[in-house]
């Protein structure tokens, strides 16, 4: 039973937020050698913390107060889906650590499975907050109702651009953001778990906006925080490697569009398929 509060108070959490983003900010970009793996999940739990405070502020309620369990769920099953992404990127080769060179592998392993734990509880309290601003829920835009047999063209859409991904990385890396989400959505939706099209399907086009508006947000913050950092990353994406933004590739950004989208039908995959629940974890 989630536990919704009426309270609009800024909560404590906010304030214990705002320290935690100025202290590891401020020590992330000051200090010489290496300290992002130390600095790295402090900076992004101190965001994370803070959006969720905001969306308590705005709404009464917010992931943290409606079930501190999920909240702490989505920091574990944020490093297993992140890992896969490194599974995959281990095909396409377009992102790179420099400063890997200073840790064994078992201690790479755990300091990147703490930094991965924030993906996904980042871009969903962002969601959220986002979502907060946009209140025209009884605006109905373009209905997408889907069939079982467009489900499954979804589903072999999922496998053939997976495959190419590893495949031909050279020519279709790219696909790594769309692949995962034509692929799973739709298993989503033949099994009875939660999925965007679901919304679609009332011309609800609002979960889809928030989603990609705030891992647009998210990514904006990881691209600019990474900027300074050490160890960092560093990108190679063949065709669109200029115009930089830090240090990704103006281009580069589009892919936080559909990854988005993927990270929402991952979860739901875990949520509703493998653990048998239907947990509204983001109420737009």
């Amino acid at each position: 039973m989630l536990n919704i509060s009426k309270s609009k108070q800024f909560p404590s959490r906010g304030y214990y937020g705002i320290i935690l983003i100025i202290i590891f900010w401020s020590l992330n970009w000051s200090l010489n050698g290496l300290r992002t793996h130390w600095a790295f999940f402090p900076l992004w739990l101190g965001y994370i913390l803070l959006a969720d405070s905001l969306v308590f502020l705005r709404k009464g309620n917010s992931i943290f107060s409606r079930s501190k369990k999920i909240f702490i769920e989505l920091f574990i099953f944020s490093i297993p889906v992140w890992w896969l992404f490194e599974i995959l990127n281990h095909f396409t080769k377009n992102w790179f650590y420099v400063g890997r060179e200073y840790f064994s592998d078992t201690q790479f392993f755990l300091l990147a499975s703490l930094s991965f734990s924030t993906v996904i509880p980042a871009v969903f309290e962002t969601a959220e907050l986002v979502s907060s601003f946009r209140r025209n829920k009884s605006k109905s835009y373009k209905k997408i109702v889907l069939t079982k047999r467009s489900s499954l063209y979804l589903i072999l859409a999922g496998i053939i651009t997976l495959s190419a991904v590893i495949l031909l990385p050279e020519y279709f890396y790219f696909l790594i953001w769309v692949s995962l989400y034509l692929l799973i959505d739709p298993i989503n939706y033949l099994l009875g778990s939660k999925n965007l099209f679901q919304y679609l399907a009332q011309g609800n086009w609002k979960p889809v906006s928030s989603l990609i508006t705030g891992c647009l947000i998210c990514g904006f913050f990881w691209e600019m925080w990474n900027y300074f950092s050490y160890p960092k990353w560093i990108y190679f994406l063949p065709g669109v490697n200029f115009l930089h933004i830090f240090e990704m590739p103006a281009l580069g950004y589009l892919g936080y569009i559909p990854f988005s989208l993927e990270l929402f039908a991952i979860y739901n995959f875990i949520d509703g398929t493998l653990l048998k629940r239907k947990t509204e974890i983001i109420i737009f």
